[in-house]
């Protein structure tokens, strides 16, 4: 049985970190993309990650380039491509740089691997993910926004902090777009089995949630030069995993609904099943009132969102 094929649009540190969580767990042969002005810095990172396998012990063979050709039949391919933020901005303002971006990475994906499944990790995540789909016209189950896994690890770090337990006994689900107003549910939180409520008040959850939802911007504003990418690359490399290693993981994920949640063609944040044919299924979970209310609030930003990049896009 040969490897799985994995490409990683985007050798900065997102992508780099991906490659090298994605090596050492051997989740196959790797190809770090960039584009032609990068020369020879994909090359090097790879070749850098290479060296690192006899001690690490990994197998997985890394390679770096900035031709598609190099890519071609990839099983997965994950795309961190596009600027990054800086203090002050939002995920928002690099819409109309980022979609043109993603949409020409997407455009090279489609000729050269054409049954592969997508990952998007680009922001702003929810527009990003859709720009792919418009682009390539791949089935959906195989277009996947990157940010469920991300958010929730967000959340049930910071829920670990406060509670003072281990990460490994937080069960916890956030939904809706990427970003001020995706979804917690508290219905769906626990610890060690035991029901969030019962550990928290719903002031001190709220107060949790807000610095969940502002996660990224306060590591950008730490940074002051870059964002986010440790958590980001390892999130994404769990979706590789379950992808390749046909996992069928229950997780929250940027997935295509076209009726689910009664959302009408968008991408949005919902727990579903992903294996080795990418999004399997998506969960449909009965939401309390509140939830269904914040949901909606955060469907139709998704929904601005998308219009308009449409509206920049076709400028």
């Amino acid at each position: 049985m040969r490897r799985a094929k994995i490409t990683i649009v985007g050798a900065g540190n997102v992508g780099a970190t991906c490659a090298h969580w994605c090596a050492a767990a051997e989740l196959g042969d790797i190809v770090l993309l960039d584009i032609p002005q990068a020369e020879d810095m994909p090359k090097g990172k790879a070749l850098d990650l290479m060296q690192a396998s006899p001690i690490m012990g990994f197998d997985s063979a890394i390679s770096g380039t900035t031709s598609y050709a190099d890519t071609a039949n990839s099983d997965v391919v994950v795309i961190t491509a596009g600027i990054a933020r800086k203090p002050g901005m939002s995920r928002d303002d690099l819409l109309g740089t980022n979609a043109k971006i993603v949409g020409s990475v997407a455009e090279q994906v489609k000729q050269t691997s054409p049954n592969a499944i997508i990952i998007v990790v680009s922001n702003p995540l929810d527009a990003m993910v859709q720009r792919v789909l418009q682009v390539t016209g791949f089935p959906s189950n195989r277009v996947i926004g990157q940010a469920g896994v991300l958010d929730t690890a967000r959340y049930r770090t910071f829920l670990a902090m406060e509670l003072g337990v281990s990460i490994e006994d937080i069960s916890a689900l956030l939904m809706g777009g990427h970003g001020d107003t995706m979804v917690p549910m508290p219905s769906c939180t626990s610890v060690g089995g035991i029901p969030i409520l019962q550990l928290l008040d719903a002031k001190r959850l709220e107060e949790i949630v807000d610095r969940t939802r502002k996660g990224g911007a306060e590591i950008v504003g730490l940074l002051k030069t870059g964002s986010a990418y440790y958590a980001p690359a390892a999130a994404t490399t769990q979706m590789v995993e379950a992808i390749v290693r046909d996992k069928k993981r229950l997780i929250p994920c940027a997935a295509y609904c076209d009726k689910e949640y009664g959302v009408g063609g968008f991408y949005v944040g919902v727990p579903v099943i992903l294996g080795s044919d990418g999004v399997e299924k998506i969960v449909e979970l009965t939401l309390t009132t509140q939830e269904q209310a914040d949901f909606k609030k955060s469907v139709d930003a998704v929904q601005e969102l998308v219009e308009a990049m449409g509206k920049l896009v076709n400028a």
